[in-house]
């Protein structure tokens, strides 16, 4: 049986931080390592006791959430940890802001337990927490201030149909979807992504997308 993964809560309100810990605990799969109520904390926290993932707060005294994100999973962080932001706030600039600072998914508070234990799950196992469609309205929305970067579309160390399959990832597609357009299996289009990832550092869907925006892959 393999090892639960490993949660550090950090949420300012303590009785939702006390949810969050009865939730995840309840599972087999899951483990409460720790709990904090300030970005800084959480920092301080990850870096001690090691997550696979922490659930983080936005708004918190100290240290905010987006702060404590880029300190912990944001580019040229040592040894990222996967950041899954819960907040009451459904505005996209949060979920930019999260994104752009390394997060892996983005939740709301008021979403049920259900939801709340896939997001940890799915975060937990690689993959982005938001669904295609929506990484991409999102990052669309933003793309003017993601563009530019060092570097262009010329300079992305991949072969020919990994920079298409890339393009289609940014372009909001599923594994399956892309599959069907490249008339592929499903299968060579996980191994392509995965691929890709790993060529270009980057952690996961959403940073792909971020990356294929600032290359200028997509227009």
């Amino acid at each position: 049986m393999s090892e639960p993964v490993r949660v550090l809560v950090c949420d300012d309100q303590a009785l939702v931080r006390t949810g969050f810990v009865t939730i995840i605990d309840a599972q087999p799969d899951l483990e409460v390592v720790g709990e904090c109520g300030d970005g800084k904390t959480a920092v301080d926290l990850a870096r001690r006791l090691n997550p696979d993932i922490v659930v983080m707060d936005v708004r918190m005294p100290v240290l905010d959430g987006i702060e404590a994100t880029r300190q912990l999973a944001g580019a040229g962080v040592e040894h990222p940890v996967k950041v899954l932001v819960v907040t009451t706030f459904n505005l996209d600039e949060y979920v930019y802001r999260a994104l752009r600072a390394g997060a892996s998914g983005f939740l709301l508070k008021d979403a049920p337990p259900a939801q709340l234990l896939h997001g940890i799950r799915t975060v937990a196992s690689g993959a982005a927490l938001l669904a295609p469609e929506v990484t991409r309205q999102l990052i669309g929305r933003y793309a003017e201030r993601i563009r530019p970067a060092e570097g262009s579309a010329d300079d992305i160390p991949l072969t020919p149909r990994e920079r298409e399959v890339l393009r289609l990832v940014a372009d909001g597609l599923s594994n399956s979807e892309i599959a069907t357009t490249l008339v592929i299996s499903p299968e060579t289009v996980k191994t392509y992504v995965s691929r890709i990832l790993t060529k270009l550092d980057l952690r996961d869907r959403v940073q792909a997308v971020v990356y294929a925006y600032r290359r200028g892959l997509v227009t």
